[in-house]
């Protein structure tokens, strides 16, 4: 009877000693995964806030989040603005912005984003460090994109959200007018990472720049006079793609190791100068040409109507603009600047800065030229 007992009494403390042991272990598991969750510093790009202000019939829904990813500089931070406001008042479906920014405008944007009608948007602002570049750009005045190195922050999108399958990227300079969900469902092919629109779409073909022929295929952006880009067996009449505004499947580019692949043709140019400097000087569209090259799915060419700052003119008809699903004003003349077309439309989603430290060029001298 007494050896029951003693059996017994060795089975509870084994029992009570596995349970602290396995407490023991729950405790440093949670604090791993506490550390793991707080550790935000991925190569540099680190995020330094995330509101969460969706309103609740949004959050109730439990539809799938949209991922943007905007760059805003602080000379052009009205645009990224306006960009987000149009994207915010023309879908119900509930997205979150992924804000790439430096340091020194964080403050900036955050107090703009506070104000008047942006108080409802989700975001994450992320600020890019620019050691990021080193080796991979060469600083040169007469390519504008080589001292701009947030142009840079599309090939870096699985850092930003790093648990999104897809994510939408647009550049600054454009404004939405459909709803941002009909762009997020574009359709891309299997083993496809991205989808663009290309140059010989309906909406934007063949747009001359002055004195350099036409900028819509791929010799206008790459030297087929070095060897290296021969190599490649890229024809050079193949139709390029506009880089300002795309949709990622993120599972397939991590998959490809697409940014590892952009860097390396990044390091290359440094090194030989790979890139055509005939037309624009650009300096990020060259590696994704390359990278993406038969590799790719198409947008719906309504998805980025462009070329609306290629002058101040008006290129298209009133009836096409209201039609289009996504106006892009890339080229010199912003709507922000001096002289731009369809400025009316852009300022219709302009919030003016409550810190006034941007304001419209134009503005300015309107009011110069009263006085």
């Amino acid at each position: 009877m007494s050896f029951r007992k003693v059996n017994i009494v060795i089975l509870v403390l084994a029992v009570v000693l596995f349970l602290l042991v396995l407490h023991h272990n729950f405790l440093g598991l949670s604090s791993l995964l506490r550390n793991e969750v707080s550790d935000s510093g991925i190569l540099g790009l680190q995020p330094i806030d995330f509101v969460p202000n969706a309103p609740r019939q949004a959050v109730e829904r439990r539809q799938e989040e949209i991922p943007v990813v905007i760059a805003a500089s602080e000379d052009r931070l009205g645009g990224a603005i306006a960009a987000m406001n149009s994207i915010q008042h023309n879908t119900r479906s509930s997205v979150i912005f992924y804000i790439v920014t430096l340091n020194d405008t964080a403050d900036h944007l955050r107090s703009w984003l506070k104000s008047g009608s942006l108080k409802n948007i989700r975001y994450k602002i992320v600020n890019f460090d620019t050691k990021l570049l080193e080796g991979k750009v060469k600083e040169d005045p007469d390519q504008g994109e080589s001292m701009k190195p947030l142009t840079f922050a599309r090939f870096y999108l699985p850092i930003f959200i790093p648990s999104a399958k897809k994510a939408i990227y647009m550049d600054d300079d454009v404004i939405v007018q459909g709803d941002i969900l009909a762009l997020y469902n574009t359709p891309l092919k299997p083993g496809h990472a991205a989808a663009f629109s290309e140059d010989c779409d309906s909406t934007s073909t063949k747009v001359v720049i002055r004195g350099a022929g036409n900028q819509y295929n791929y010799i206008g952006y790459l030297d087929y006079k070095k060897e290296r880009i021969r190599k490649l067996s890229m024809k050079a009449s193949t139709c390029s793609f506009n880089p300002g505004v795309f949709v990622a499947n993120l599972t397939e580019w991590k998959r490809q190791n697409i940014t590892n692949q952009l860097e390396k043709w990044m390091k290359l140019n440094v090194e030989e100068g790979l890139y055509s400097r005939t037309l624009a000087g650009s300096i990020t569209t060259p590696p994704l040409l390359i990278v993406f090259y038969q590799q790719h799915s198409t947008i719906d060419p309504m998805w980025n109507v462009r070329h609306l700052g290629s002058s101040a003119g008006k290129r298209y008809s009133p009836q096409f603009v209201k039609a289009a699903k996504l106006l892009h004003w890339n080229g010199h003349f912003k709507p922000w600047g001096r002289t731009a077309s369809y400025t009316d439309i852009w300022e219709k989603w302009y919030i003016p800065d409550p810190t006034g430290k941007f304001s419209l060029i134009r503005r300015h001298m309107e009011i110069a030229n009263i006085k």
